[in-house]
């Protein structure tokens, strides 16, 4: 099957679910939080989702579309990165919903790794004949 929109991806869809969580999680840190270490995450779990966006809008060119991968899996270890910090501060102290992102951005950082291997792998260069629109299907393999 040819996806036919980004909204496709099961990477966007987990990316973009985990954004909308992350933000309103920090929106529940404390107040000086709610700006820095607060507004670095809520800014580096949307990258995710917004770098599959614009690779898969480049996706004609198949350099063009891994980088903008590369930059969304870079964009997922920094949330997980931040995640980190505001729970060692004790910003961020709910243990469970710490564990659910740590486990989730990991998952998201092995569909986007396997994602970006079959890219490397199996992607179509495009040629007249073939629809703009069409790339392979690439099932998650975690």
């Amino acid at each position: 099957m040819a996806y036919q929109s980004y909204e496709d991806l099961d990477i966007y869809k987990k990316a973009h679910k985990l954004a909308v969580e992350v933000h309103q999680m920090s929106l529940k840190l404390p107040k000086f939080e709610t700006y820095e270490e607060g507004s670095q995450i809520r800014r580096s779990s949307k990258s995710i989702k917004s770098n599959i966006v614009e690779g898969f809008g480049r996706r004609k060119y198949k350099q063009e579309f891994l980088k903008f991968l590369i930059y969304s899996l870079a964009s997922c270890d920094e949330t997980a990165d931040h995640l980190k910090t505001l729970y060692e501060t004790k910003s961020f102290s709910d243990e469970s919903s710490y564990n659910y992102f740590c486990e989730e951005y990991d998952h998201l950082g092995k569909m986007i790794n396997n994602f970006i291997k079959s890219v490397e792998n199996s992607h179509n260069e495009y040629s007249e004949s073939k629809s703009e629109n069409q790339v392979s299907r690439i099932e998650d393999q975690v």
